[in-house]
């Protein structure tokens, strides 16, 4: 592959990191913990509130784990690993990299 390829899936992945980190501070709200009033809010609205509050916390977990993945990607293009795979060590084709740039592993060895 050429540094020139990686130029482009360097500066995507940065874009997508940027991306994940504003979500992330424009969800904070929606993570803190839920305190209601018992004697003003009814049982459903609690219970819709702290169901939000979890889909929130979950979506916050998934965004962290891309984050994680994004960054060992980009540590991979940094020491010139980028597009091999880490089990095998083969070449990872372009297609998979173009499906998921974020790939550390062939297809035969992520099946």
């Amino acid at each position: 592959m050429n540094s020139g390829k990686f130029d482009d899936r360097r500066a995507a992945l940065l874009a997508l990191r940027e991306e994940l980190e504003g979500l992330a501070a424009t969800n904070a709200q929606d993570r803190k913990i839920v305190e209601l009033d018992q004697q003003s809010v009814g049982r459903l609205s609690r219970m819709d509130a702290l169901q939000g509050q979890a889909m929130a916390q979950e979506t916050m977990r998934r965004r962290a784990l891309e984050l994680k993945r994004i960054e060992a990607a980009l540590a991979r293009i940094e020491d010139d690993e980028y597009g091999y795979c880490a089990k095998c060590g083969e070449e990872i084709v372009s297609a998979r990299l173009d499906l998921d740039p974020m790939a550390a592993l062939c297809a035969g060895c992520a099946r």
